[in-house]
């Protein structure tokens, strides 16, 4: 029997989704409409194309102008040829792109979301589950269901038919690019200033090439990247508004940091308040927006800041990638650690279980984390496995630039660049990011150690480099995270809410996490390490997972008990834990 080949992609301005392969065409057309009718509100525009005919599809996250054909500028892509899929993503992985085979039919979408109408059942990836636990991500190919995965960043994925049996062979998978440490270093300080700020200024100018004379947003922290970025358009002469969070008493205040930054080049500064109350309101909006369970503290006020800007701009800047290309300040520990092990070697935990520990979240608590039937299919299984490929020793010689590389493809890759632009894209805004510059990336790995990392100094090359475009105290700060003030929130002003987001007997009934695993984590009862503002970014984790499985993936909610401590203010807790220690 002689297969027909079978292939329609539909695309909007910022999504993607189509199918190719061996099946009544008919039924798949009318499968691929019904997905589209569950997107109405965007602009679909349904394009065909029969199999003898060539396509090129792409997305950019920063709505640069992009052709038929992949480029510099095209962030996902899918290739068909008569016998051919390709489906590729950029190295930073500002874009994601999922796919799903089902029988002899390769479906693909821009949005996990798109692709669940067309799988048969939509069961929890356990593996995905644990990987989310450990690094407040899934990780790739990994998604949080069953059969559907994510192309990997800096990958082309492509899937050979055989016309003559029906038949799709298993996808071969080519690497586009590798981060690796260049052999000629630079150790000259004059010189790499010098070419860092021709780099800095031709990427800012190749981002606003396509720019008329409309206003672009800055999302500026305060911080060293975006007020560089918020720098660097001014002096491009860029009509630039800038947007901060603002998130009261209980939170590190960034507001008088970016206040100083916008007076000193002269922009409006809009204050966007991250209240409890607001923050609330938004998460249902933000977990759907964001399409894959995501743990971090910041997404929801980034979600705010989105929501603001958007009502001004199109076009939107941020700071992200700058700690994966200049060394952060995470690096520090992990350094600190190699060189203690070198000293006293007896006990040591291999590099790798260092790096999960960067990671702050649950990996080395699963006996208490997860119901028993969970912990037994996770026996066989080896966080460590997801960090092989990104900590191979083998493209660099340097730890630093080890590193760099890991974190630019897991931190970055995987969570910080696909996030931003799910945010953006939920509210109709082009997202750029000056750092995630190819060009840039690789000199940077011509960079000697000793100028990211001079000392106690983080970024050190990218400070001096920049200290003449903004205020010293800018410049020179300690690096601080965003200060998201999750533990005063759930202890206080969210506790009743608490227990209901993780009530201990939904827990119970959806089978994986412990149902007690809550009040184990705010008394203090789960680990020594999980103290102050770790409590918080554990309870968000769980909380944004629960409303993901519920909002996203419509598991039902089950039935709430009130076996739990949240029905009673915090205060009563814990001044009975005080007078007992008395």
């Amino acid at each position: 029997m002689t297969g027909i080949l079978s292939c329609k992609v539909a695309t909007s301005p910022q999504q993607l989704v189509g199918y190719w392969g061996y099946e009544q065409p008919q039924e798949l057309a009318k499968l691929l409409n019904i997905v589209l009718k569950q997107y109405s509100g965007n602009d679909w525009s349904l394009k065909s194309f029969a199999s003898t005919k060539n396509l090129v599809a792409t997305l950019c996250a920063g709505g640069l102008t992009s052709s038929s054909q992949t480029n510099a500028s095209s962030d996902a892509w899918v290739k068909i040829t008569q016998s051919r899929l390709i489906l590729g993503r950029e190295i930073f992985g500002r874009v994601p792109f999922y796919w799903t085979k089902i029988e002899q039919v390769i479906w693909f979408a821009s949005r996990l979301q798109l692709l669940l109408p067309v799988i048969p059942s939509k069961e929890v990836s356990i593996p995905a589950l644990y990987g989310y636990s450990c690094f407040s991500y899934v990780p790739t190919p990994l998604t949080p269901i069953t059969n559907i995965f994510a192309v990997p960043a800096g990958t082309e994925q492509t899937w050979q038919g055989d016309a003559a049996s029906g038949t799709i062979a298993n996808p071969q998978s080519h690497q586009l690019l590798e981060w690796c440490e260049q052999t000629e270093q630079i150790k000259d300080e004059t010189e790499a200033i010098y070419e860092l700020q021709l780099f800095l200024q031709a990427g800012i100018e190749h981002q606003i090439a396509d720019l008329d004379d409309e206003p672009v947003g800055i999302f500026l922290s305060g911080g060293l990247d975006s007020s560089v970025v918020a720098a660097l358009l001014v002096q491009a002469g860029v009509k630039v508004r800038a947007y901060t969070l603002d998130f009261g008493e209980s939170g590190i205040p960034e507001y008088p940091y970016a206040e100083q930054v916008a007076q000193w080049l002269n922009i409006p500064l809009i204050k966007v308040e991250a209240t409890p109350k607001r923050i609330e309101q938004a998460l249902l909006p933000t977990v759907e927006a964001l399409d894959l369970p995501f743990g971090d503290g910041v997404t929801v006020p980034l979600f705010l800041l989105n929501q603001v800007a958007s009502q001004e701009t199109k076009i939107i800047f941020n700071g992200e990638g700058g700690d994966q290309l200049f060394a952060g300040w995470t690096n520090k520990p992990l350094i600190a650690a190699s060189v203690y092990q070198r000293e006293h070697p007896l006990g040591k935990e291999s590099f790798e279980q260092q790096y999960l520990r960067t990671f702050h979240r649950l990996w080395g608590y699963e006996q208490q984390v997860f119901q028993p039937e969970i912990v037994a299919q996770l026996e066989n299984l080896q966080p460590q496995d997801w960090l092989h490929t990104a900590l191979d020793a083998t493209s660099t010689s340097s730890l630093l630039h080890r590193l760099r590389r890991a974190t630019l493809m897991l931190k970055g890759a995987q969570n910080i660049h696909p996030r931003a632009t799910n945010l953006a894209f939920a509210h109709g805004l082009k997202v750029r990011s000056l750092f995630c510059d190819l060009s840039l990336a690789q000199w940077t790995f011509r960079l000697s150690g000793e100028l990211c990392l001079q000392g106690g100094c983080e970024k050190y090359i990218l400070k001096r480099a920049v200290e003449s475009w903004l205020p010293p105290e800018i410049v020179w700060r300690q690096k601080r995270g965003m200060g998201v003030p999750l533990t005063s929130w759930c202890l206080h002003d969210w506790w009743r809410n608490i227990g209901i987001w993780l009530n201990p007997g939904i827990l119970q009934a959806e089978g994986r996490w412990q149902p007690k695993l809550t009040e184990q984590i705010v008394f203090g009862k789960l680990g020594g390490v999980i103290q102050g503002r770790r409590i918080g970014e554990i309870l968000w984790l769980l909380i944004m997972w629960q409303l993901w499985r519920s909002q996203v993936l419509g598991e039902p909610i089950g039935n709430r008990t009130w076996n739990h401590p949240f029905w009673l203010p915090y205060q009563f807790w814990s001044y009975g834990k005080q007078w007992i220690q008395e």
